[in-house]
């Protein structure tokens, strides 16, 4: 008799893995468990902003309660696997370098990149001798090329969009062509402990922290200006330019104003924090860019039949594609607000993933917004 295909998924203690570890079993596979852990609090310095540092339980570990009591209710096996460092060194890293170059990287991204689909598929494989592994991400891949997902309201391709071609060779989506609601309604009837459990918010593998508190762990806070960028006034104080991303209109402090204010962008070298408010929200527009890093999953492609996405669940836009030398490409779009150097573009013909690349320069009719 042929031996069943084995696949190793991440468990993580949520619903999304759960009921894709029963979507795998149904269709006949091996199944076994591997819950990651690549987070400590204590040993990242984790406490500003944090407000679990105290808890008698955190969270990591009361997910790993949930994800075996998932793995018993499967009866699968379940193992348990350590990359802290791995986390710290190729994903977190990177994402304090970035604020402090005034940027606002997206860590899930490259968690999935460097973690879910290295550290882990490398275990999976040459530990647990997989042939497939599994997540419980919404996205389908077919070839070895990305799509969305069914449930577009649900869809993670764009946090997959760093992955190659040879990364989603074994890989499974059991969510691929399921929504979200069928989700909960199968973890119900099946009567899951976890059938009603809030999804996971927040950081990748770290959670919900506050964020410009929790960047003080890790980055000193640097006091300066809030400029009007159109008058060149100042409004007010900052205690960090850094820890701010552009667009942002919440946690400025900026009371008394007839209009609201949102950053445009910042000087981090004389440590002032650029504002406008919506008389003059050109400071905020822009309709062309550079992006660097270009991972190209599809290299056959209608160039005149291209969509983007800027940033996780935003609509998609419809753009002008050009390849340039380096690695980069060249974006050109209808006015659009908040674009921000450091997040991910990713670039699609229907529902097929063509790149994603990391968001470098900005342009407003051809001049680069050097401010932000």
């Amino acid at each position: 008799m042929e031996r069943k295909k084995r696949v190793v998924i991440g468990l993580s203690g949520g619903i999304d893995s759960a009921i894709s570890c029963y979507l795998l079993k149904n269709k006949g596979y091996e199944v076994i468990g591997l819950f990651m852990r690549n987070w400590d609090s204590f040993l990242n310095n984790d406490f500003l902003g944090n407000k679990t540092s105290f808890d008698d339980q955190c969270p990591q570990e009361k997910d790993y309660e949930d994800a075996k009591d998932v793995a018993k209710f499967f009866g699968i096996e379940l193992h348990r696997v350590d990359f802290v460092k791995e986390y710290w060194d190729d994903v977190f890293s990177y994402l304090i370098e970035e604020y402090k170059k005034g940027r606002t990287p997206n860590p899930d991204i490259f968690c999935n990149k460097y973690i879910k689909f290295a550290k882990f598929a490398d275990f999976a494989f040459n530990k647990l001798n997989a042939d497939y592994i599994a997540t419980g991400h919404y996205a389908k891949t077919k070839d070895c090329k990305l799509y969305k997902a069914f449930d577009d309201t649900k869809d993670q391709s764009y946090f997959l969009a760093q992955l190659s071609n040879k990364q989603l060779e074994k890989v499974i989506f059991p969510l691929d062509s399921i929504t979200k609601k069928e989700v909960r309604l199968i973890a119900n009837k099946l009567g899951l402990s976890i059938a009603n459990k809030k999804d996971s918010t927040g950081i990748c593998f770290i959670g919900e922290r506050k964020f410009t508190e929790f960047l003080e762990n890790y980055i000193p806070s640097k006091p300066g200006n809030i400029i009007d960028i159109a008058t060149n006034k100042v409004v007010g104080k900052h205690i960090g330019a850094m820890y701010y991303t552009i667009g942002q209109r919440k946690g400025l402090n900026l009371g008394g104003y007839a209009l609201p204010y949102f950053v445009v962008g910042h000087n981090l070298k004389d440590r002032i924090l650029y504002v406008a408010n919506e008389r003059n929200k050109e400071y905020l527009l822009s309709n062309s860019l550079v992006a660097i890093n270009t991972n190209f999953l599809e290299t056959n492609f209608d160039k005149n039949n291209l969509t983007a996405k800027f940033r996780y669940r935003q609509k998609d836009i419809k753009i002008d594609l050009e390849i340039l030398d380096n690695n980069k490409v060249l974006i050109k779009y209808d006015y659009l607000e908040a674009i921000t150097p450091g997040q991910q573009v990713v670039v699609y013909e229907k529902d097929k993933v063509i790149l994603g690349a990391i968001i470098d320069k900005v342009f407003y009719d051809g001049k680069e917004k050097t401010y932000i």
